[in-house]
């Protein structure tokens, strides 16, 4: 896999110009934004540092790219506007061990071009809770049973397809006899009950 300038789009291999100027920094901050946000497993640091920083010791690169995770982890965890970045990136400058003018431009500039994609990645990383996908059901005559008198009675099975967005999927399957479905509806029924009182009061 080959990176872009900025390091956010895959192209092809060896099409890839030399770095220069300001382009190694722009694509490692991307090549972190992939990783870090966007789930993208194959950039890897040894990927970063062939095609951005080949000259490089591997300390000193990896010293650089987590210097450059850090400030991008606080500047996307403060969800920083134009004012509060100058700010940041200013005290940055000047101290010591931290960054040049130069590096302050180029990481000024990736953040205007991704806060909107990377504010939204921490929000879909943020949920606690699955998303229900889908649900299927169907009811079938129960065949086996350790208690005789429950045989051939219907059961409702229901499988819910849970997870979240981009990322791999898990079903689970509820089997519920007719006394347990008549509770689920019926809880069912109270949560909607709030939500109706709620959304009337608001």
């Amino acid at each position: 896999m080959k990176l872009t300038g900025n390091g956010t789009t895959p192209i092809s291999e060896g099409s890839l110009p030399p770095p220069e100027g300001s382009k190694p920094l722009s694509g490692l901050l991307g090549g972190i934004a992939q990783a870090a946000y966007y789930g993208n497993a194959d950039i890897t640091e040894e990927l970063l540092r062939g095609q951005l920083y080949p000259e490089a010791a591997p300390e000193e690169f990896r010293a650089l790219r987590a210097k450059m995770g850090g400030l991008l982890q606080s500047i996307a965890s403060a969800d920083m506007d134009l004012n509060q970045l100058d700010a940041f990136l200013t005290a940055q400058t000047k101290k010591q061990g931290g960054i040049t003018s130069d590096q302050a431009a180029v990481i000024a500039k990736f953040w205007k071009n991704h806060r909107m994609k990377i504010h939204e990645s921490l929000i879909n990383q943020s949920r606690w809770d699955n998303l229900l996908k889908n649900m299927n059901w169907r009811v079938d005559l129960k065949s086996q049973s350790r208690h005789i008198d429950q045989i051939n009675t219907p059961v409702a099975i229901v499988e819910m397809e849970l997870g979240k967005n981009g990322q791999e999927s898990e079903f689970l399957c509820l089997e519920f006899d007719e006394a347990k479905l008549s509770q689920m509806l019926k809880k069912l029924s109270e949560i909607e009950d709030s939500m109706t009182l709620l959304t009337q009061t608001t």
